[in-house]
């Protein structure tokens, strides 16, 4: 079947004239027509008219109307809008399309209502435009529905309450002299409309430009019949603008006041950038109850919330620039920190797709000085662009957080786990078995087991209970499944194997399914009985929680920047663990050594009794045997923590050897320095890229198609011990699930 053809008349070189009846005329220019269907792309399109009418695709503005609707014209800016205007038409064989520059419709579209269905309508235009008064709330509607990426200029209609109040005046009074008259000069048209802006605002009136273009402004009073007026344009053989006419006089006696105050949001953006970059929690509300205060106009939270986005760019940078700044940013990091490991990905669009991330101090502190433990996690970016961090922690000898690797990828998904943890191998030179304690989902056993050959895999102990909750069958109370999940801790933390058997038994005694599904989940994998590997009795993936506060402070910055803090928290952070621990005079770390001094207290109301050249029995509590040669223990203790057990320690006050020389060097001062001997640098600059000598062309990096969803972001959860929410239990039955307004005895 063929696709159906519409005739596209499109008009150019005219204006448009507003009726009597509110409706928009097209006077004068020319005019072709080009067949269009539903196969035909925006970009071709636009190629064409351009030739057809010898202009610019770049500074193209297309409109039109939609059927019966004389009064609102609907903007064209991407391939959506296109088909979706062809949706509109129906059967209609013909659709008029204006062809517009960005100083036509500057010019036109001073004079219309302004669009309330595009997205892009306002955000075309370069230089700012103002609807007539009887459509001031209509523009305000359309622009809250505006992208944030505008230019500063574009209006934002605000009403202002109470200005006349001398509370709100004092604000505004700094700007009574911004335009001082006639040969006034500023360095640029913005700086000219940024202080009529203010001059405006402290004088109380409202205005509208006449003419705005990149040669003359020309603006009036909005009052009808009021002679104020000014006049601009550039100083010949300069790029100075200098005011040329100016009538200061005012006859509406402040009526114009009422119809509402031109605020746009970068002006807004402009006000509130210093409070943002001192509070950077600085609230929607709390800068349109501010605005209102000090100034006299109201703004609604879109206009706040869209003011805060502009001066947070301003402060920060583009998101989008940052993802052009990648390559050079990447090249920095290992200029700055030879050794590092520094890759990213692009997908066939050049839009960006994952970035890996580890400072050579980082391989080189795990590899010389901390356990071969690492945790793998992930934190959501709520950023512009969404996507999420995945990173490798590992503990320090005083059980401190150190960051060895991190990732920002679009998802946690099978592909990326798989991709970092290739990349993450190739960071590590260790030849040791690593031991990793990480979810068992999206493809982290099956990615773990192929890339890192021999490793353990200690599973999430978070994670599985959370799984073993959601996994329970039928209708079990919150005390029943309070004691199933605080039985399956006990199961993975004892020690020995009639211990977790006891703890399983206890979950097959509230329910047989819950303890199937126990034995049934690898317990060789997580519970100390079975598991092979060292963990250093750390069961949960989340160790990292102070990598993830400094993730959740800085992950709204745009990419660059984000990563550029996270690198300044970790440098601060070597360098003062560094001087630290230069004061410590003890063998061992701080925490390590605290709990040896613990146990040493505890051992010496044990006996000891020799049984071998190097097994004891130590009697206490319990009857222990301590080889001292394997450093094992039939508590367990020594083995699951790396210090000797209290057992272990009586022995060698006996037979007078010194327990320092049995504890593992990882918790020594001497491997905690190690950890810490190489500094993070600073990397300057990043901000500004620089061509090599070579006219090296820089690779093209484009923001990834993903943006921020509506509604309210997700956190990463903070960390609790009770994962078993309350069921909802029926007053009258007594059954779960419902209450006495439900219960379907009633």
């Amino acid at each position: 079947m063929a696709t159906k053809k519409i005739i596209a008349i499109c008009q150019s070189g005219g204006e448009f004239v507003t009726n009597k009846d509110g409706s928009l005329t097209y006077n004068g220019g020319e005019a072709y027509a080009i067949d269009i269907d539903q196969q035909t792309e925006l970009s071709d399109f636009k190629a064409e008219v351009a030739e057809m009418f010898n202009c610019s695709v770049d500074t193209m503005s297309i409109k039109y109307f939609l059927p019966g609707n004389k009064k609102t014209l609907i903007s064209i800016s991407k391939d959506k809008d296109f088909k979706r205007m062809l949706n509109f038409l129906g059967d209609t064989v013909t659709v008029d399309l204006f062809i517009l520059s960005e100083e036509a419709a500057a010019r036109n579209v001073s004079n219309m209502p302004a669009s309330r269905s595009s997205r892009t309508t306002v955000s075309e235009a370069v230089v700012p435009v103002v609807a007539p008064v009887d459509t001031a709330v209509d523009m305000g509607n359309a622009i809250d529905r505006v992208d944030m990426n505008v230019p500063e200029e574009i209006p934002v209609l605000a009403v202002p309450i109470g200005f006349n109040d001398d509370k709100n005046r004092k604000a505004a009074q700094q700007w009574e002299n911004t335009i001082t008259g006639v040969d006034q000069r500023f360095n640029s048209f913005s700086e000219f409309r940024e202080a009529l802006h203010k001059y405006s605002i402290a004088h109380g009136f409202a205005y509208r430009y006449k003419k705005n273009d990149s040669h003359r402004v020309t603006v009036k009073c909005k009052c009808q019949g009021c002679p104020w007026r000014i006049y601009a344009s550039r100083l010949s053989t300069t790029q100075l603008i200098c005011i040329k006419k100016m009538n200061s006089n005012h006859t509406c006696e402040g009526a114009s006041v009422k119809a509402g105050y031109r605020a746009t949001r970068g002006w807004v953006g402009n006000i509130i950038k210093e409070k943002l970059k001192n509070s950077p929690n600085y609230k929607p509300k709390e800068i349109a109850d501010d605005i209102q205060k000090e100034y006299g106009i109201q703004l609604n939270y879109s206009q706040a919330w869209r003011a805060k986005e502009i001066a947070r760019e301003q402060l920060q940078g583009s998101y989008k620039d940052a993802y052009s700044l990648l390559p050079y940013f990447c090249e920095k990091i290992k200029e700055t920190n030879p050794g590092s490991v520094v890759t990213f990905t692009t997908k066939d669009d050049s839009s960006f797709h994952r970035l890996f991330v580890s400072f050579h101090a980082s391989i080189t502190g795990f590899e010389q000085g901390c356990r071969p433990l690492l945790f793998l996690d992930t934190t959501p970016l709520n950023s512009k662009y969404q996507g999420m961090l995945l990173s490798a922690t590992a503990a320090d000898g005083d059980d401190g957080i150190f960051p060895v690797a991190f990732a920002v990828v679009d998802a946690e998904t099978e592909e990326n786990w798989h991709w970092f943890l290739l990349e993450l191998k190739s960071a590590l030179s260790t030849s040791q078995q690593i031991t990793f304690v990480a979810d068992f989902q999206n493809g982290l056993k099956q990615s773990l087991a192929e890339v890192f050959d021999k490793c353990y895999h200690s599973y999430c102990l978070r994670h599985l209970a959370e799984k073993l909750n959601r996994d329970l069958k039928g209708q079990f109370s919150h005390e029943a499944r309070r004691f199933m999940i605080n039985d399956f801790y006990a199961a993975a933390y004892a020690p020995k194997l009639e211990v977790f058997q006891c703890s399983a038994e206890n979950i097959k005694g509230i329910s047989p399914e819950a303890y199937d599904w126990v034995i049934q989940s690898e317990p060789e994998h997580w519970a100390n009985a079975f598991f092979p590997g060292a963990r250093y009795d750390h069961m949960t993936s989340n160790f990292g929680q102070q990598f993830y506060s400094w993730v959740s402070e800085a992950h709204e910055l745009p990419i660059t920047q984000m990563i550029d803090v996270l690198r300044g928290k970790m440098m601060e952070s070597v360098y003062a663990r560094r001087v630290e621990s230069n004061q410590w005079i003890t063998k061992l770390t701080p925490s390590k050594e605290e709990k040896l001094q613990k146990e040493t207290a505890v051992s010496r109301s044990f006996q000891v009794l020799l049984s071998h050249s190097s097994i004891f029995e130590v009697r206490g509590d319990s009857v222990d045997v301590v080889d001292i040669d394997h450093w094992d223990c039939t508590c367990k203790g020594w083995q699951l923590t790396g210090l000797p057990c209290c057992h272990a320690i009586a022995v060698f006050e006996c037979i007078g050897r010194n327990s320092y020389d049995y504890c593992s060097r990882y918790f020594t001062t001497e491997s905690y320095r190690l950890t810490y001997a190489e500094s993070i640098h600073p990397v300057p600059n990043i901000d500004r890229p620089v061509l090599s000598e070579s006219n090296q062309e820089i690779v093209t990096v484009t923001p990834p198609p993903t943006k921020r969803p509506p509604g309210r972001p997700k956190m990463k959860q903070a960390e609790s011990a009770d994962i078993i929410k309350r069921q909802l239990q029926c007053s009258k039955c007594k059954g779960l699930g419902h209450n006495k307004k439900t219960c379907k005895d009633s």
